[in-house]
């Protein structure tokens, strides 16, 4: 178990010096899987035997590859060749793909070794990872809540040791919602850092894929496989993802920084406004200098879900007519909402998202992060499929208690789930980093420097460790 616990970082270097063989490392992750997935339904597709042949084969070769003998899960959200790819949906329960996605294959040709799958909701829709053909993922910290989404399966992994890392999407929060929930560190990227194929609209940039991690730096590590150009992405950044191997070290004295305890007014649960209160001299403590503020999120709402149902046409529309009883409400609802919507509704929407992109841009041109809660409210329980009232506040839909999130997603901007503090009944809370646009090492640096001060990552789940 220590091993599983064991940083990514250092159990690459273990392994490049051979003091540790790809064998041993793998299994390791199994044993651990064996003995706490059936607890927390994070890994849905297990392949122990597979995993093993390639870790015997990895021994047998010299590890270059920067990520060689290291086992990873692919959330099923991502095709996988020769693996079933469910995407949670009882349509393609028996889908096996002929093709891996890019980041698949990039991950492979990392050294990374393919344990299996994790959980998602039903084609990614919703924080709340649960689905018809696998059930719930439950929170490691405590099984009676949700661990959040949609990348779920892969917090949970990461957080109870069965995985040194994993790979995740977000689109409203995936990546951070459950960062923040399962005490581990979700960063959704600038848009086209981490290319995706095959991708339904390869231009929109509100879907990012991104690196779940128990410390900022190996979330920092998966992310320098991870990024770089590819041609099958037009959108894709031209940097090498080898810019995330640098030192995330800085001196952070006389930075100036917004501190945003609801982001203009959005309901908040004082459990989470008083957990990341506390945080804050945190900041102060490093030398920065931070003013409680916020930009302008006026047409946040109109322009994400407009722009959200229209490209669930884009990805989901065919599948209305040709299996509507298949699909879970919430996504019927929005394909539904998609189709109604007129070349002006979508016109609008793009003209709020770009007022909104330059009103962060500004804003971060005086303070160079805006500090600000992941989620509105602590986990809540797991047969709860989203939660219908936040500090008395009804939520009209599944999309209402994300806007802390998608607040941000809107924008374009980078934003990272980090670890911070937990609840009086011990539930995690994580901080949301916003930085300026592109500085995705930027935002690693200042989450690096917090986790060094609080260490609040270095607490186990309960089920990890009985």
């Amino acid at each position: 178990m220590d091993l599983c616990f064991t940083p990514a970082r250092r159990l690459a270097q273990l392994l490049r010096s051979r003091k540790l063989s790809a064998t041993e490392v793998v299994r390791a992750f199994i044993a651990q899987i064996e003995r706490v997935n059936p607890k927390v339904n994070a890994i849905v597709t297990f392949l122990p035997e597979e995993a093993l042949k390639a870790a015997k084969a990895a021994d047998r070769r010299k590890p270059v590859a920067p990520l060689a003998g290291l086992p990873i899960a692919f959330k099923d959200m991502l095709p996988t060749k020769g693996i079933r790819t469910t995407f949670g949906s009882p349509i393609f329960a028996h889908n096996v793909p002929e093709a891996d996605a890019l980041i698949v294959e990039r991950l492979r040709a990392a050294g990374a070794i393919t344990l299996g799958k994790t959980n998602t909701p039903e084609f990614g829709a919703g924080s709340q990872t649960f689905n018809a053909v696998f059930g719930a993922t439950r929170n490691p910290y405590d099984l009676t809540k949700t661990c959040g989404g949609s990348s779920g399966g892969a917090a949970v992994a990461v957080a109870t040791g069965m995985l040194p890392f994993a790979d995740g999407s977000d689109f409203a929060a995936s990546l951070r919602n459950p960062g923040n929930y399962c005490n581990v560190v979700g960063f959704r990227p600038s848009p086209g850092r981490v290319p995706a194929w095959p991708a339904a609209n390869p231009w929109s940039a509100m879907s990012e894929l991104g690196p779940m991690a128990r410390t900022v730096s190996d979330a920092a590590f998966l992310l320098s496989a991870m990024a770089g150009p590819d041609a099958r992405s037009p959108v894709a950044l031209s940097e090498p993802g080898s810019i995330f191997s640098r030192d995330l070290r800085r001196d952070f004295r006389k930075v100036r920084v917004a501190w945003s305890r609801d982001l203009g007014g959005l309901p908040m649960d004082p459990r989470v406004t008083r957990a990341l209160e506390r945080m804050i001299p945190v900041f102060e403590n490093l030398g920065c200098v931070v003013e409680e503020a916020e930009p302008d999120f006026a047409g946040a709402v109109q322009a994400f879900e407009t722009l959200r149902a229209f490209i669930f046409v884009n990805r989901h529309g065919p599948l209305l007519k040709a299996h509507r009883d298949k699909l879970k409400d919430d996504i019927v609802s929005n394909i539904e909402q998609g189709l109604r919507l007129k070349a002006q509704d979508i016109a609008a929407a793009e003209g709020m998202r770009m007022q909104l992109f330059h009103r962060m841009r500004t804003f971060l041109e005086k303070y160079e992060y805006l500090l600000c809660p992941v989620n509105q409210l602590p986990p809540y329980p797991v047969e709860t499929e989203w939660p219908k009232e936040i500090a008395g506040v009804k939520m009209a839909s599944y999309l209402d208690w994300m806007k802390s999130c998608y607040y941000i997603t809107i924008t374009g901007h980078p934003a990272i789930s980090v670890p911070a503090a937990f609840t009086d009944a011990g539930l995690p809370v994580g901080l949301q980093i916003v930085g300026r646009y592109r500085a995705d090492f930027s935002v690693l640096q200042l989450a690096h420097a917090f986790e060094g001060e609080t260490a609040a990552w270095k607490r186990r789940p309960p089920v990890s460790v009985t």
